[in-house]
């Protein structure tokens, strides 16, 4: 009987194991057809690898020399700037590596704090809480504070983000048309006759697939006329849109009217992570005890608030790199649109979308733009409609004008090639 005990142990082990592999197999089978049929609609995204700093010219593994990347979120090239760099360093001498806790057990340091009140100073907002990126800020937003009784009306092309945190809380969901505000007014007033609480529009400020840039005046003034609350994410817009980079709110003249504000650390602020909520002092404090991802979460790194402070110092010290974004934007727009490129998008925005509509054609498109130099990423379904494929390029203001001159000629050269 022992000697039969012995062999039974790894009889057993091994009939665990197939039962395991059978069990995953149809499983892991669908996977690798979903996959497949990405591959084969030209869909499937293949990550390309960084061995640089980001900047305007970015070393991509396997290649043998530099290319402009022109698909970052750096609008203000300040990525990599030594005084970000230097910040983040000093803060790490000063304050550590991490915190090890949620803010409100034993994550928050002065650090923190000081930078809630520098981004509460420049939106002109009451107060501010940090979350460690801004789709978490998205995600906790609208369950703390909406409930059964509230409508919630959303812009159709709205960021993922937004979508999923809308999706998360008890309101009432509607969504208009793309800046349709005939639309809009619709539903407002439907939502009223139903006698809603609270009733909040939401809005991207720069939709970053299209570069639109949302009618901030006509939302605010009909949020004033149908007694409604107006958020506005402000990630592809903070820092560089407006006549000091306050964003959409400045550009449309609205600046004051906006009641909540989330934005990002991570794209035009030094690129590295983080976001926030700036609003009313009351709603933050309610954030404070009741957002999940900011109880449930780890604090924002101490070298990243560092570092982020040192960028709202820049931004309230010279407005250069604004300009110099501005004038490679009108450049890039206009040498484009004369060379027949059909581009989407406000004039003065650096997301200058060049519409394709095959995804196939983008993705191709993108790989003849790499041999020439120059480093773009195609979008196709499901990040943009079907039909609606483009090349989403980003200007930056760490571009020379001579490179976005480069980039443009690559565009001609490379149609001629396709």
């Amino acid at each position: 009987m022992a000697a039969l005990g012995i062999w039974r142990r790894p009889l057993q082990a091994l009939h665990r194991r197939l039962t395991t592999v059978s069990r995953n197999d149809s499983f892991l089978s669908r996977l690798e057809e979903e996959l497949q049929g990405m591959r084969t609609a030209g869909t499937f995204k293949v990550e390309r690898v960084l061995e640089s700093p980001q900047s305007g010219a970015v070393t991509v593994h396997g290649g043998s020399k530099p290319v402009l990347n022109f698909c970052a979120n750096n609008y203000l090239g300040l990525s990599s700037h030594p005084a970000l760099v230097q910040a983040a360093q000093e803060t790490l001498s000063s304050h550590g590596f991490g915190l090890s806790s949620v803010r409100f057990i034993c994550g928050t340091q002065d650090v923190h704090k000081k930078l809630e009140a520098a981004i509460s100073e420049f939106h002109g907002t009451e107060d501010t809480i940090l979350f460690p990126s801004c789709f978490d800020a998205n995600a906790g937003l609208f369950e703390a504070c909406l409930g059964p009784e509230d409508a919630v009306i959303s812009d159709a092309l709205n960021h993922a983000s937004i979508i999923d945190g809308i999706r998360l809380c008890k309101a009432q969901r509607h969504r208009y048309n793309h800046m349709d505000m005939a639309h809009l007014e619709e539903i407002l007033k439907e939502c009223v006759a139903k006698g809603t609480r609270q009733r909040m529009i939401v809005t991207d400020g720069v939709f970053s697939m299209d570069g639109d840039i949302a009618p901030l005046r006509e939302i605010c003034d009909l949020a004033d006329k149908y007694e409604a609350q107006v958020f506005v994410d402000e990630c592809h817009a903070t820092g560089f849109l407006g006549a000091t980079g306050k964003g959409t709110p400045e550009l449309c003249g609205v600046s004051g009217r906006v009641d909540i504000i989330n934005s990002t650390l991570g794209k035009a602020l030094g690129g590295a992570t983080g976001g926030y909520t700036t609003g009313p002092k009351v709603l933050i404090d309610l954030l404070r005890n009741k957002a999940r991802p900011y109880l449930f979460s780890n604090t924002l790194a101490p070298s990243v608030a560092g570092a982020s402070l040192e960028v709202f110092k820049m931004l309230s010290n010279s407005g250069d790199l604004l300009q110099r974004l501005q004038a490679n934007v009108t450049h890039f727009r206009s040498s484009m649109k004369a060379a027949g490129f059909k581009l989407s998008g406000h004039e003065s925005c650096p997301i200058v979308p060049v519409m394709l509509g095959d995804a196939r054609l983008a993705s191709e498109m993108a790989d003849e733009m790499l041999k020439r130099g120059i480093y773009v990423i195609g979008f196709s379904y499901p990040v943009v409609p079907k039909g609606a494929a483009r090349i989403r390029v980003q200007m930056s203001a760490a571009h020379e004008p001579s490179q976005v001159q480069q980039c443009i000629d690559a565009f001609v050269e490379g149609a001629k090639a396709k």
